[in-house]
């Protein structure tokens, strides 16, 4: 019991803390550059014949000179009719290129394959990275390049999911509360990761680190990237605004998004020490809290319950309001039911025996 106290004292005085950085210690950047570079695309496609379309129909819509912009999409042996897309999009738009990837170098894997060889054939000094399956806001480059000040060598920015169905809404607010909490450590100018569906690197950090190839296969390889170039001394941001709010589909059913999220645990397993302690006080919540119902009575579990769900709602809500997003107060009682669930679920699951799997493949 004296333990659970000790725990409880500590999530409230650590969620009451981040939820006054996020509050007092916000950071702007200029949403546009001060001049207009030529820039690299860089996307991965696999089987995604019913996204892709998305995808490059929003880069198309990119506030930003198209004779400035190239746009490399890797093909990375789609067994549906996702080639097929691309060719058909970008014929007569020879800012794009689509390179199908059926080799391997050294002896990388999947996406990170793919990524190493576009990378080498982007021309400019600036790579952005997205996903097939996201579509990116207008304001997307402008605003990423406008964070790209002296010695950044990475730049990331937010992304949730679509809105269609229950499912698809607690996914979106999980996403944006997850990254709520880490702007806040970044805010401190505290590493804590990039994704690599919005994330923008400088080729000249690119280049020092060795790129994707110089590391050894990772199926959070953007995470690993990340590392890197900050251990040669470059610096980062992240920026949360909806000038850099990409959109991503949803995970399709409750198999998919348990396999996203155990992939997504692994690469956690690279976060700082700072960052770990955060996540593992918020994730034993739940596992502190029905066992000390034990030993106490259900006025004071309740009472420790609505504190939490009261800080979260605050916390979540003023990351929405920061995005220009709102969500009903339902939502909110949703999302704590969503939370205990898929903690508990994915914390079984994570420990099951048997690999990853993603588009397909078992790493």
């Amino acid at each position: 019991m004296i333990v659970s106290v000790v725990y409880f004292i500590l999530f409230f005085t650590l969620y009451m803390v981040l939820l006054v950085l996020l509050l007092i210690n916000r950071k702007h950047y200029p949403s546009r550059p001060e001049n207009l570079p030529h820039i690299s695309i860089i996307i991965a496609a696999r089987n995604e014949e019913h996204t892709i379309t998305r995808c490059l129909t929003a880069i198309e819509n990119l506030d930003y000179p198209k004779d400035k912009v190239e746009v490399l999409i890797g093909n990375d042996a789609s067994t549906d009719r996702t080639l097929e897309v691309i060719e058909a999009f970008i014929k007569g738009k020879p800012n794009y290129k689509c390179i199908t990837i059926n080799q391997s170098i050294n002896q990388l894997k999947g996406k990170q394959n793919v990524l190493a060889q576009l990378s080498k054939l982007a021309t400019s000094d600036y790579f952005f990275y997205t996903d097939a399956d996201i579509a990116v806001p207008p304001t997307w480059v402008n605003a990423m390049l406008g964070a790209l000040k002296d010695k950044i060598g990475v730049v990331t920015g937010i992304t949730t999911t679509q809105e269609h169905g229950l499912f698809a809404k607690l996914q979106a607010q999980d996403w944006l509360y997850a990254l709520g909490l880490m702007q806040v450590v970044s805010d401190l100018n505290l590493p804590v990761t990039t994704m690599g569906n919005n994330m923008l690197l400088r080729r000249e950090a690119y280049k020092e680190v060795g790129g994707f190839e110089s590391i050894k296969f990772s199926i959070t390889e953007d995470i690993a990237i990340f590392n890197r170039i900050l251990q040669r001394g470059w610096g980062f941001r992240n920026v949360y605004s909806k000038e850099v709010l990409a959109l991503s589909t949803p995970a399709a059913d409750f198999n998919q998004f348990m396999h996203q999220r155990k992939r997504w645990m692994k690469g956690s397993m690279h976060l700082p020490v700072y960052m770990v302690i955060i996540l593992v006080l918020h994730s034993a919540y739940y596992p502190v809290l029905l066992p000390f119902g034990l030993y106490t009575s259900a006025g004071v579990v309740l009472s420790i319950f609505m504190a939490k769900f009261s800080l979260q709602s605050l916390y979540l809500y003023v990351c929405l309001r920061r995005l220009h997003r709102t969500a009903p107060w339902w939502l909110y009682f949703a999302f704590e039911i969503y939370l205990v669930v898929t903690s508990i679920v994915l914390l079984v699951f994570y420990y099951l025996p048997g690999k990853t799997i993603w588009k397909g493949r078992k790493y």
